[in-house]
């Protein structure tokens, strides 16, 4: 079995390496920079393993022998999952490595924005003493934590707001409001939701539904005194929206940890408000996540590659089924006949 990473900005991949070879598989680096470099250094691989490249069907088609994609992280929205699954390429993710580091991120986040830590911070190294710059501060208590997209770390970050005293609230597409979601939290609409909270935090995947869910006409739903805060996909919020909401006092603050387009640049319009906190997409890690994602992330394409059912697929419907090269055989042998 060959493996190739396409391109991974990680500082070692002996992790990989490990698990590879006790799968009985070769596993070989690069870094494309390209898609002619990507197919060019992938040629012959039944598996690749990729982190911010664009798997498009045009690559699948340049690659006869791939079997499976394996995606380090939990969205898979750079790969063309309804291709693959056409050509009979699975497509793994991981999507629950880095539930209770995401959801710390969220609340640290939020407690940053809500309590104003970073800005005062700036302000005590500038040489200032005083607390003017961030009133009113609130106590938690009384508070509504809104959550959209109740899955494994948006129930995370709600059980966790709620531990520090938040009401928190939830809407979900998958979720009737009026009902109950996951630890007992109400599940509203997402009206209801922007409308009464004073923190909103974003937990969904990036698809065309919620590519630009939070825009204008959200950010004049929300209160006036809310923070948003996002650890999910850049895309998500309109960042053009998202300056204008800030700027014209539509919300109180923001708190990012994913942008649209990555890396941040310098000078973005986003670094000129002291009431947003920036981090640089890096709620998913700990250690322990750093680790269970590369370990699980090969350990998948290895899976698929040895005809077994991987732990985390999203096109499971491909198992068992005649691969293209079945197929591309099948039709050969019909035409000898």
């Amino acid at each position: 079995m060959k493996i190739v990473i396409t391109e991974c900005d990680h500082d070692s991949f002996e992790l990989e390496n490990e698990v590879a070879r006790a799968g009985g598989a070769t596993l070989v680096l690069t870094q494309s920079r390209s898609a002619a470099e990507l197919v060019a250094n992938a040629a012959g691989a039944e598996g690749i393993v990729v982190q911010y490249a664009s798997i498009t069907a045009e690559i699948m088609d340049a690659l006869p022998s791939l079997r499976v994609i394996g995606r380090y992280g939990v969205g898979v929205d750079s790969v063309d999952v309804q291709a693959a699954t056409k050509r009979g390429i699975a497509v793994c993710n991981v999507p629950d490595y880095g539930t209770e580091s995401v959801s710390d991120h969220a609340i640290g986040l939020t407690l940053a924005a809500a309590r104003g830590v970073a800005r005062l911070d700036r302000g005590l190294r500038n040489g200032s003493f005083d607390l003017v710059a961030v009133r009113p501060l609130h106590q938690i208590a009384g508070r509504v934590f809104g959550v959209i997209g109740m899955g494994l770390i948006g129930t995370a970050t709600a059980r966790k707001a709620a531990g520090l005293g938040y009401r928190v609230i939830g809407h979900d597409v998958a979720a009737e409001p009026g009902t109950t979601g996951p630890d007992g939290v109400p599940m509203v609409s997402f009206e209801e939701l922007l409308g009464q909270s004073h923190v909103v935090s974003l937990h969904t995947p990036l698809n065309e539904i919620t590519r630009g869910m939070i825009g204008a006409a959200e950010f004049a739903t929300m209160r006036t005194d809310a923070i948003l805060v996002n650890t999910s996909r850049g895309a998500v919020v309109d960042s053009d929206a998202l300056v204008d909401a800030l700027a014209t006092g539509a919300i109180q603050g923001a708190a990012i940890d994913v942008h649209a387009s990555e890396p941040l640049q310098p000078g973005h319009p986003l670094m000129d408000f002291d009431s947003v906190v920036l981090t640089p997409h890096l709620a998913w890690y700990s250690e322990e996540s750093y680790e269970e994602l590369k370990r699980r992330t090969v350990a998948n394409v290895v899976d698929v590659c040895a005809g077994r059912t991987p732990r985390n697929i999203i096109n499971p419907q491909v198992l068992g089924a005649p691969g293209r090269n079945a197929d591309r055989a099948a039709v050969a042998t019909h035409k000898g006949a």
